[in-house]
């Protein structure tokens, strides 16, 4: 069977498959970057920090966050393999191993994470809207849009999923979450209100970086694919920047705005806000399984650094 993107293993990926363009790049990683972790992480910030420090903190960590998760990308497609492949230069072949079991673990950890995430908006809407409260059917539903997208291969996934669907739902969903969280708010009064304390500016930069940098040990996974060094680096680095920045100043702008005293109270207040509300969450909601078809595609990619003669697809299968 000829290979395809959908299967290719860790061998340099040949010039037939790197099609990715700067567009599917900053799609690909644009749709990465919307995840509703990062609007609780947003609500981390405050009260701690006020609302203008707190944007500068997300403004200065999400440069430099992505700027690293750029040159990873950069690094990939330069070199044509896989994340963990890349370590046998430095580590040789064998040490890569132990990085490799890491990795694996770490996406698994993680998308598990956000599947629970997933599934607890997902019940949070239909308890409100249909009084339906059974939060492990979820857990199934998306992990079965999981194991397809992850099927599927990250091309077919920009070009079938995102550019048709998730990015208009998307935009359109997180321009009306802002707008609502604005509405009724004293802007001016919640833009110079000081923080309480607890956590210190350069603490929030820290945690502002730590989502895009979460993203290094993957990166080249999808870079590989790209057709050259300029929509590797820019479509990974602002294809991230965009909507992780947005997501982060969102979530601090709900808590504050809509009075919040508990960070794991902001989905269910979403989900509270109205029809519109509860629309544009859902349209989030469904979005999010791009985060764990990412962490299911990179863990089967991961195990092909320890066996390189494993099918992707079973291997995939094993995972989810």
């Amino acid at each position: 069977m000829k290979a395809t993107e959908t299967s290719w293993g860790v061998t340099p990926v040949p010039d037939r498959l790197r099609t990715l363009s700067l567009v599917d790049g900053l799609l690909l990683w644009g749709n990465l970057g919307i995840s509703l972790l990062v609007l609780v992480a947003g609500a981390l910030l405050v009260p701690a920090l006020g609302l203008k420090e707190a944007f500068a903190a997300i403004l200065l960590g999400a440069v430099v966050g992505n700027a690293l998760l750029g040159l990873a990308g950069l690094i990939g497609f330069e070199r044509r393999v896989p994340a963990m492949v890349l370590l046998r230069d430095p580590l040789g072949r064998r040490g890569s191993y132990l990085p490799t079991v890491l990795n694996v673990g770490q996406n698994l950890g993680w998308a598990t994470f956000e599947l629970i995430v997933i599934a607890t908006a997902a019940n949070a809407l239909a308890g409100r809207l249909f009084d339906f409260h059974t939060r492990w059917v979820w857990v199934l539903v998306f992990g079965a849009v999981t194991l397809a997208f992850a099927l599927a291969g990250p091309i077919s996934f920009v070009r079938k999923w995102v550019r048709r669907f998730a990015l208009w739902a998307v935009l359109a969903s997180t321009a009306y979450l802002t707008w609502w969280a604005l509405t009724g708010a004293d802007l001016g009064h919640l833009w110079w209100q000081p923080g309480k304390g607890g956590l210190t500016f350069w603490q929030g930069v820290d945690l502002t970086v730590a989502m895009a940098a979460s993203w290094l040990p993957l990166a080249a996974d999808y870079t590989r694919f790209n057709r050259d060094g300029r929509g590797a680096f820019w479509g990974t680095a602002v294809g991230y920047f965009v909507p992780n920045a947005w997501l982060y100043a969102l979530g601090a702008l709900v808590f504050l705005s809509r009075g919040l005293s508990d960070p794991a109270a902001l989905l269910p207040a979403l989900a509270g806000g109205g029809a519109a509300a509860a629309l544009a969450l859902l349209a989030l909601t469904v979005d999010e399984t791009d985060e764990p078809f990412a962490n299911v595609y990179s863990a089967s990619v991961s195990l092909q650094n320890l066996f390189p003669e494993a099918p992707q697809r079973v291997l995939i299968l094993l995972v989810t």
